[in-house]
C-alpha cells in the first residue's frame, strides 16, 4: 500500500472533532453576565470568586477558583503551590467561544502540577465544556476592582520575569472604580480624560433601540457636562461610553448614573414604533459602534 493510501486510510479511521461554535453572547446564562463581559473586555485589574460544581469537575478539584483579569506573563491560568487556582479572563479567545476557552483553562489548571503556571492551552472544541457547565450558577458573581496587580502575590514570592511583569503591569494599569448605583458601571481615567462605561445587560438590539429613544429626546447624557460619546459592542452586549469632567471622581456620578438607569429602563420597556427622529438617532449610534474582539 502506498503512503498516500495509508494516510487516507488513517485519516478515515480518526473521528473528527468539530470546532467550538461561535457564541454571540458567550456569558449568557451566568449570573452577572454584564460583569463577566466587563471582566473579559474592559477591567484592567479585577478578581472574582467562582464556585465549581462538584459533579462537573475532576475529582480533587478545589471548591472555588479565582477569576483574574490578567496573570503574570499573560498566563491563561496558574496553579499555586497550595493548589489554589487562578484563571485569567483576558488571556484571549481562540475558539470563538470565550466561555469554552476559559473552561479549558480551568480544567487544564485543575489537572496541572501545583506551583506551575499554565502557559499554553489545548484548543477548545465543541466537546469542551463551557463555564455554564462547570460553575454553580446559583452563586453570585461579585467583582472586586484593584488598584494594581499585587493580588498576584497573595503571600507568594515572585522573582525574575514574573516580578518584572508585575512591575510593568502596575505601571500601566488604568485607574478604574465601580459606580454602585447601576450594575456593571465603571469610572476610569485614561491619560488626561475621564470616562464612564456601562455594560447594559439586555439584548443588544433592544438596548440600542432604548438608547436611541433617549438620544432623540436629549436624555442619553448623564448631565450637561457628561456627554454620551457613543457605544461599543462586547460579548454580545452594548456598552455606552460617556466622557465626564477630567477631575471628577466616581462618587461624583452616582446620582446621574442612577437617573440614567431609570430613564433607560423606561425606554427599554417602550413598545411603540420608533419615530423618525428616533430612527435617525439609532442609525447614528450604529454607524459609530465598534465591536471588541
Amino acid at each position: 500500500m502506498g503512503k498516500a493510501s495509508r494516510r487516507k486510510k488513517e485519516a478515515q479511521g480518526k473521528t473528527k472533532v468539530a470546532p467550538a461554535p461561535h457564541m454571540a453572547r458567550p456569558f449568557a446564562g451566568l449570573p452577572g453576565e454584564a460583569d463577566w463581559v466587563a471582566a473579559y473586555e474592559i477591567l484592567p485589574a479585577a478578581t472574582a470568586t467562582l464556585t465549581l460544581r462538584a459533579d462537573a469537575v475532576p475529582e480533587g478539584a478545589p471548591e472555588t477558583v479565582t477569576l483574574a483579569t490578567v496573570l503574570p506573563m499573560a498566563w491563561p491560568a496558574l496553579k499555586r503551590d497550595d493548589g489554589s487556582i487562578l484563571v485569567a479572563s483576558q488571556s484571549g479567545s481562540t475558539s470563538g467561544d470565550p466561555s469554552r476557552d476559559l473552561a479549558q483553562a480551568l480544567l487544564t489548571a485543575i489537572e496541572g502540577e501545583p506551583g506551575a503556571p499554565i502557559t499554553r492551552l489545548p484548543r477548545a472544541t465543541a466537546e469542551t465544556p463551557r463555564l455554564q457547565d462547570l460553575l454553580d450558577t446559583d452563586a453570585d458573581f461579585d467583582v472586586t476592582v484593584h488598584e494594581g496587580f499585587d493580588f498576584w502575590l497573595d503571600g507568594q514570592e515572585v522573582t525574575g520575569e514574573a516580578a518584572e511583569s508585575l512591575e510593568r503591569a502596575n505601571e500601566s494599569v488604568v485607574p478604574t472604580t465601580p459606580i454602585t448605583s447601576a450594575p456593571a458601571t465603571y469610572w476610569c481615567r485614561i491619560g488626561e480624560r475621564t470616562y464612564i462605561r456601562h455594560v447594559l445587560p439586555d439584548d443588544e438590539d433592544a438596548a440600542t433601540t432604548a438608547l436611541a429613544r433617549l438620544h432623540a429626546k436629549g436624555e442619553s447624557h448623564l448631565g450637561e457636562d457628561r456627554r454620551l460619546l457613543g457605544a461599543f459592542r462586547a460579548g454580545g452586549l452594548l456598552v455606552p461610553v460617556w466622557e465626564v469632567p477630567a477631575d471628577s471622581e466616581a462618587a461624583d456620578h452616582e446620582d446621574a448614573v442612577a437617573d440614567f438607569a431609570g430613564r433607560y429602563a423606561t425606554a427599554l420597556a417602550a413598545t411603540e414604533d420608533l419615530t423618525p427622529d428616533e430612527r435617525r438617532a439609532r442609525n447614528g449610534l450604529l454607524s459609530r459602534q465598534v465591536t471588541l474582539r
